[in-house]
């Protein structure tokens, strides 16, 4: 078996999305805590086999990659089954899936992150602002996943479990997916369809106790 390294916050959407994704094309991962509120990531040790210091980083018997998404991809044409329908050889179908990696990136990562990510700093979620973009961006998502199971396709793709790592995270917060039918149909399906599902909403519990402990010390 290969020494594949991840270097990651478990707690973390993108990790998570990468501990499904090793757990659908069947490696295992060595798991390597990267605590970055206490600045594990800027020690020489990890800037020197990341130097843009940030997680998750994979490193696969010497070779590194980051941006999890592009470790996605990796592990699906290294490890998943020839032409797998994770990551499927035909160039329309890849376009799509790509298309769904950069609206994970670009839209909906980034509108949770503005909205979410402010309670690590003030104990409170962002302004009314950042949640609109957030519903919108999960109205794109709906309206990608109208009369269909898979937001790529008919099949699971990458796509699927790099953007339900992302959209899980909402469990953390008071955010309702029955404005968006679509969405919730997909999300509810998850169970049944995405090897690791168990073990993203275990980290999710624990990324729950820790907010909650963060926003009850910023409160006092």
């Amino acid at each position: 078996m290969p020494q594949l390294d991840l270097y990651n916050m478990p707690m973390a959407p993108a990790s998570r999305a990468i501990q499904m994704i090793a757990k659908a094309v069947g490696v295992e991962l060595n798991s390597k805590f990267i605590n970055t509120l206490e600045g594990d990531q800027l020690k020489p040790e990890f800037v020197k086999i990341n130097p843009q210091h940030t997680i998750p980083t994979l490193v696969d018997d010497g070779f590194a990659i980051w941006e999890s998404r592009a470790i996605a991809v990796y592990l699906v044409e290294k490890y998943g089954k020839p032409d797998s329908s994770l990551y499927p050889k035909d160039p329309q179908k890849r376009a799509l899936i790509n298309q769904r990696l950069y609206f994970d990136m670009g839209t909906v990562y980034d509108a949770l992150g503005k909205y979410l990510f402010p309670l690590f700093r003030t104990g409170k979620l962002g302004d009314q602002e950042a949640l609109d973009k957030f519903n919108t961006a999960i109205g794109f998502l709906n309206t990608f996943l109208e009369g269909q199971d898979f937001v790529a396709g008919k099949e699971l793709t990458v796509a699927d479990i790099v953007l339900l790592a992302t959209v899980s995270t909402t469990q953390l917060i008071a955010f309702d997916l029955a404005k968006f039918p679509n969405v919730e149909r997909w999300y509810k399906n998850a169970p049944k369809v995405v090897p690791g599902w168990a073990e993203n909403l275990k980290s999710l519990e624990e990324a729950k106790k820790f907010f909650d402990e963060k926003v009850a010390a910023l409160s006092k």
